[in-house]
């Protein structure tokens, strides 16, 4: 009579995470319908529409003012209108108009001949650089301005471009890191908690088994929720994928790696669910402000750049960037898995020789 042979720890404790999460519907919801939720309200929120024509306040009265207004209302940049100069002054300030625009004394015979002008506009603003330089180029051309070189322009309207197209790989990765950090981190520390872990201690399996499990348990959703947002952003809002399937795979695999180690971290030796939700916080509130998630990182001062492209998400982020939109091949990626690669190994070393079962 043959015996049977047990199953291996790390078999059992990777189905056992299957089985509780998917025993959670919030967990599911957070996971799946969440980012989705996100994706929708920002991707209607900053969809695809025609550029609004810019506010322009013009100071003064007479034929001479009637026909600048005339003029810069007529540029399909602008929309142009008398006001008083108190309001005008407030408008500017609160950014109801991007551009004052000041009729000067011209000594001229003509009363309806445009005047001088002097230009109100805050250069910090790139709306209202963007005004000055329209009204600019309407009042010289009304004033009889001939270009000596003709220009012809092209449109060109493609995908990846689209703000949603800037979107969707940045809430892949704002996914898998929260719910990698917040679902391993608490779930460890209610073992903890609940003396499950000390029952663990005696048994066979070995903490290398434990956290790997924990880890593969993580990657049995992976496909799932990377294909579901994809295919969500494609059937939504028209987001195509340019680059490699496989390529994804891979960034995504080694990123939920990184992921869940600095998630072991968190939660090697915390004892209370308070404890551990500070921990968790401090690590992903700086990366969702600084990884380029919702707008890009190039905003923040260029003696910070050099820190946040080594952040896990902004690797992340960078990478399924470079698939998605630009059509890039996997081995271009490299650095940015050499990060990821490094956020994997350092964690979950130090995670393995800090892990206590009680």
């Amino acid at each position: 009579m043959s015996s049977q042979r047990p199953p291996h720890p790390l078999l059992e404790i990777t189905r056992a995470r299957l089985l509780e999460f998917l025993r959670q519907p919030e967990a599911l919801f957070w996971v799946f319908a969440f980012p989705v939720i996100m994706a929708v309200v920002l991707g209607l929120a900053f969809r695809s529409k025609p550029p609004e024509e810019l506010p322009v306040a013009v100071l003064g009265e007479g034929p001479a003012v009637d026909r600048l207004v005339s003029v810069l209302d007529a540029s399909p940049v602008l929309t142009a209108k008398q006001v008083a100069p108190e309001a005008a002054a407030r408008a500017l300030r609160t950014a109801k108009v991007d551009l004052v625009v000041e009729p000067q004394p011209s000594g001229t015979a003509q009363p309806s001949a445009l005047p001088p002008v002097v230009f109100r506009f805050d250069p910090q603003r790139e709306e209202a650089r963007t005004a000055r330089l329209a009204a600019m180029d309407a009042i010289e051309r009304a004033a009889g301005r001939r270009d000596p070189l003709p220009i012809a322009q092209e449109e060109v309207r493609e995908q990846g471009q689209r703000y949603v197209d800037f979107l969707i790989p940045g809430l892949i990765g704002l996914n898998l890191m929260s719910s990698a950090l917040w679902g391993f981190s608490f779930a460890l520390v209610q073992m903890r908690t609940g003396k499950l872990l000390r029952r663990f201690a005696a048994t066979p399996m070995r903490r290398s088994h434990f956290l790997v499990g924990l880890m593969l348990s993580r990657l049995i959703f992976l496909a799932l929720q990377v294909a579901f947002l994809l295919l969500f952003g494609w059937v939504a809002f028209g987001v195509e994928v340019h680059g490699s399937l496989l390529a994804i795979a891979v960034i995504g695999t080694i990123g939920t790696f990184a992921f869940t180690g600095i998630s072991l971290l968190a939660a090697s030796r915390a004892k209370t669910l308070e404890g551990v939700s500070g921990i968790t916080n401090l690590i992903m509130i700086p990366m969702w402000l600084l990884s380029g998630t919702f707008f890009s990182y190039e905003r923040f001062p260029a003696m910070l750049q050099p820190v946040i492209r080594y952040l896990p998400l902004t690797a992340f982020n960078d990478a399924l960037r470079l698939v998605i939109n630009d059509g890039s091949s996997l081995a271009s990626t490299w650095p940015q898995l050499l990060t990821l690669a490094l956020w994997a190994l350092f964690p979950f070393a130090v995670a393995l020789k800090l892990f206590r079962w009680q």
